[in-house]
């Protein structure tokens, strides 16, 4: 995953380098043709200066973070249900090897959470199987795990950070760029302010957009991974108490009276009263 992040960084600095490239020879064109008719691109980022590059570069990495995550954090590649109910099934059957195979070939985070744990069983303590000791394996995974989704959520979140830093720096950029220009002339240009404002307002408005599109993402995103991670933990918990229930059924229903008295014992006492009275009459 990280590879794959940085990968995509590389290239987002790339475009950029173009993005900036791009941006000088669209201004110089425009410096030198004079009143031309701006178009969209030009009013709603070229406007914007050269403070518009890393905003462009963090608009395209929080779109790539929020489609990668919601690709990569969904129930299939962690507790998909006809894994679920096959390792259920198996250590219902007590069938405790077939179950970490089973895991093993798969590449859930489920099927690495159970081929982790399950070894940890210990059949010498039938009454527990040895519990604590998966328990602490499954939240020893966990935490390893944690790290690793949290990458590129919490990189998401730092660029819904950064975001409107960067408009702000813009907009005092733009602001410093008007008051500097009235200061020098007194009475200056509309057109020469114009630019200066865009600056100011098209970087807080770009910022907000990206702010606007990364946080709420990254919230939905790490509340859905945090739920999937607690499915595959409560799966691990279901299969042991299965397993646990299994080996000692017998146990346990020995421990279950037959009756507890009240109305049925009194019926059933009473009955049997009456039976050996009409025996006795006999």
């Amino acid at each position: 995953m990280k590879s794959t992040i940085a990968r995509f960084g590389i290239r987002a600095l790339s475009f950029g380098a173009v993005a900036m490239a791009s941006m000088s020879t669209v201004l110089a064109a425009e410096a030198e043709g004079g009143g031309k008719e701006e178009s969209a691109l030009d009013k709603w980022v070229i406007d914007g200066g050269w403070t518009m590059i890393p905003l462009v570069i963090l608009l395209g990495i929080a779109i790539f973070l929020v489609v990668y995550c919601l690709m990569s954090v969904n129930k299939n590649k962690f507790c998909p249900d006809e894994l679920r109910g096959q390792l259920i099934t198996l250590m219902g059957e007590c069938r405790v090897r077939t179950a970490i195979d089973l895991a093993t070939n798969s590449p859930t985070y489920l099927g690495r959470l159970v081929a982790y744990s399950l070894p940890n069983i210990d059949a010498t303590r039938p009454e527990d199987l040895g519990k604590e000791g998966v328990e602490d394996a499954v939240a020893d995974f966990a935490n390893n795990e944690r790290a690793k989704t949290m990458f590129a959520i919490d990189i998401l979140a730092l660029v819904g950070s950064i975001a409107p830093s960067i408009g702000l720096f813009g907009t005092i950029q733009g602001m410093v760029g008007a008051f500097g220009t009235l200061a020098s002339s007194g009475q200056a240009d509309p057109s020469d302010l114009a630019k200066d404002i865009s600056v100011a307002l098209l970087t807080t408005f770009w910022g907000l957009i990206i702010s606007i599109l990364a946080i709420p993402a990254f919230f939905f995103i790490k509340k859905h991974a945090q739920k999937l991670e607690a499915d595959c933990v409560n799966t691990v918990a279901e299969m042991m108490n299965t397993s646990i229930n299994v080996i000692n059924a017998e146990a346990q229903l020995a421990r279950i009276p037959e009756g507890f008295g009240g109305e049925e014992g009194e019926y059933a006492e009473g009955a049997e009263g009456e039976y050996y009275a009409e025996e006795a009459q006999v």
